[in-house]
C-alpha cells in the first residue's frame, strides 16, 4: 500500500478496503460501518455516459430505510436521467457493493453503489444504466438459456505527465507530454538528465524497466483494486510509448463486472492524480500511435456448468458459442454505437494501429472483432473476446448490449460464417470484399443502432425512450460541436489555398 493513503491501516478490515465477503444486507453493512469506525458515507452513481457522481453523507444518516426508500438528490442536473420538472429521485445503495474508499479525505468513509428509484412511481429508474444491467441479466435467465453471463476486461489507458487543451472561437489546441514519450530522448534539462530509455513508436509491450517506467504505479494501482475485493490478472506496459499502460480484470457477474470497470477507472485516475500524472482512457490521444481499448472476455454458464465448450467445435467453441458470435458480429454497427461511443472512438477503430476494423472472428487473431483466446483447452476457459469496445463506454450498457446480440444470435441461430485466421491488415482487396468493417465514425453508429435495436427491447431490457435519449445526447453535445468547429489540421490542409 502506497503511503498517501488517507485511510489509516488500522481501520481497514483483513482483506484490505473490502469486506471477507460481499455483504448481504442493511444490517450487514451499518455493522461493517460501525466496526471500522466509519464517519462518513459515499454514494455513487452512474450517468448515461458513463461517468460516476456522488453524494457523501455522515454515518449517522445510513440506516435500514436507507436501503429500501432511499436518499432524495436532484437528478435533472445528471446528464441523460430526467428533465428539470420530473428531478427529484432517491439512490438505492447496494449492500454488496459497500467497500472503504481508499481516496477518502478527513475521515474513513463508505462507498456504496446505487441504483436511481423514482419516488412518485415507486419503480426503479428506466434510465438508470445499472438497472438496465441487471434487467438484462433476468432477462438472459427467462430465455432458459443460461442463467449467468460471465465478463473480463482488459482496461488499456494512457498516463502522462501533462495534458493541456483549449477550444474556443479563435484558437484550439492540445498539448501532451509524458517523460516516458519517445519525443523526448533528444530533450535537453540542465536540471535533469536525459537518461533516454523510452519505448519507441508502437514498440512499448511488454518491456521491462527502465523502458517501462510505470510499473511502480500501475503495481499501486492493482494492489488497491485486489484491496477492494476485485480480482486482477496480469499488469503490464501496452505498445505506444508515453505511458500506454494494460490492467485485466478477472471475470466476474455482467452487473458486478461494470461496478469493477468503474471503480478501476475511479483507482486509475485517482493513483496518477496522487502522483502528479494524469491519466485517460480516451481511445485515441496520440497520431499514429496504437489507441485504448477495452477488450470484453464473455461466456455463458448454467450452474457451474461452461456453454461455449466443444472440443470437436473450431476453436473448441460450441455451436452455441459460434450462434452468439453471430450475433455480435450481425449487429456490431448498433452495438458500437454503445461499446464505442464517442467521436474519438473512431479514430481508433482505423487501419494500421492493431484495431478491430474488419467484422469478422478468428482464433488467436486480435486483427478480428471477435477473437477466440486459446492460451487453454480448459472448457471453464473457453469464451468469445469482443475487441471494439473501449473505455469512454457506459459498461452497464455496452456489456448489458453485447449480451443482448449474442442472446439474439442464440435465439435465432445466426451463421457467423467462416473464420477469418488472417492477419486482416494484410489481406489483399479481392479478400476485403465479403468483409464486413466496422462504422468509420459515430455517427454512422448512431444511425445502426436507430436501424437496428430490436433486439435491444426484449424483455425490457431497454426501452425505446432511452435509446432516444441516448442517441440525441451524442448527437447534440458530441458529434455537432465536432461538426462546427474548424480543425487544426485543417488550416495545414486548406490556409494557403
Amino acid at each position: 500500500m502506497s503511503e498517501k493513503l488517507s485511510v489509516p491501516a488500522e481501520s481497514l478490515p483483513s482483506g484490505g478496503y473490502a469486506p471477507a465477503a460481499p455483504l448481504k444486507t442493511a444490517s450487514d453493512v451499518l455493522e461493517f460501518a460501525r466496526s471500522k469506525k466509519i464517519a462518513q458515507v459515499d454514494v455513487k452513481f452512474v450517468d448515461l455516459p458513463g461517468q460516476w457522481h456522488h453524494l457523501t453523507v455522515p454515518v449517522n444518516r445510513l440506516n435500514e430505510d436507507v436501503f429500501a426508500e432511499g436518499l432524495g438528490f436532484d437528478s435533472s442536473l445528471i446528464r441523460g436521467l430526467q428533465a428539470i420538472q420530473q428531478g427529484d429521485m432517491l439512490l438505492i445503495p447496494d449492500p454488496a457493493t459497500a467497500v472503504i474508499d481508499p481516496f477518502s479525505t478527513g475521515a474513513p468513509t463508505l462507498s456504496l453503489i446505487c441504483n436511481i428509484k423514482d419516488p412518485i412511481s415507486g419503480e426503479m429508474h428506466a434510465h438508470d444504466p445499472r438497472y438496465v444491467a441487471e434487467k438484462a441479466e433476468a432477462y438472459l435467465k427467462s430465455t432458459g438459456i443460461a442463467d449467468t453471463i460471465y465478463f473480463g476486461a482488459e482496461v488499456e489507458f494512457f498516463v502522462f505527465d501533462s495534458v493541456r487543451f483549449d477550444q474556443n472561437q479563435h484558437r484550439g489546441y492540445y498539448f501532451i507530454d509524458s517523460d516516458e514519450g519517445v519525443w523526448n530522448s533528444g530533450r535537453q534539462n540542465d536540471s535533469k538528465p536525459n537518461l533516454s530509455h523510452r519505448p519507441r513508436y508502437m514498440e512499448g509491450y511488454c518491456p521491462v524497466s527502465p523502458l517501462d517506467s510505470l510499473q511502480r504505479i500501475r503495481t499501486e494501482m492493482t494492489m488497491t483494486l485486489l484491496s477492494l475485493g476485485i480480482n486482477v490478472g496480469a499488469h503490464h506496459h501496452a505498445v505506444a510509448t508515453a505511458g500506454q499502460c494494460r490492467i485485466e480484470l478477472q471475470f466476474s457477474s455482467l452487473t458486478r463486472m461494470a461496478d469493477h470497470l468503474l471503480t478501476c477507472k475511479y483507482v486509475v485516475h485517482n493513483v496518477a492524480e496522487r502522483e502528479d500524472k494524469t491519466a485517460t482512457f480516451m481511445p485515441k490521444p496520440l497520431f499514429a500511435e496504437n489507441g485504448s481499448g477495452l477488450h470484453c472476455h464473455q461466456s455463458l454458464w448454467r450452474g457451474d456448468q461452461p456453454l461455449f465448450a466443444d472440443p470437436q467445435g473450431y476453436a473448441g467453441l460450441s455451436q452455441m458459442a459460434l450462434w452468439y458470435i453471430g450475433g455480435l458480429l450481425k449487429h456490431a454497427p448498433a452495438l458500437l454505437a454503445l461499446t464505442s461511443p464517442t467521436t474519438n472512438s473512431y479514430r481508433r477503430l482505423a487501419p494500421g494501429c492493431e484495431a478491430p476494423v474488419q467484422v469478422a472472428y478468428s482464433q488467436r487473431n486480435r486483427s478480428a472483432a471477435c477473437r477466440i483466446p486459446m492460451h487453454s483447452q480448459n472448457p471453464k476457459a473457453k469464451h468469445v473476446e469482443f475487441n471494439c469496445p473501449d473505455g469512454l463506454c457506459n459498461p452497464y450498457l455496452a456489456f448489458s448490449a453485447m449480451l443482448m446480440a449474442g442472446l439474439d444470435g442464440i435465439e435465432n441461430q445466426i451463421d457467423p460464417g467462416a473464420p477469418m485466421d488472417k492477419n486482416m491488415s494484410e489481406l489483399v482487396q479481392a479478400e476485403k470484399a465479403g468483409i464486413k468493417t466496422v462504422p468509420s465514425s459515430l455517427e454512422e453508429a448512431l444511425a445502426a443502432l436507430e436501424a437496428d435495436h430490436n433486439f435491444l427491447l426484449k424483455g425490457g431490457v431497454f426501452t425505446t425512450e432511452l435509446l432516444e435519449t441516448y442517441i440525441s445526447y451524442k448527437r447534440s453535445h458530441e458529434i455537432d460541436p465536432i461538426r462546427l468547429r474548424p480543425h487544426p489540421y485543417e488550416f495545414y490542409l486548406y490556409y494557403e489555398l
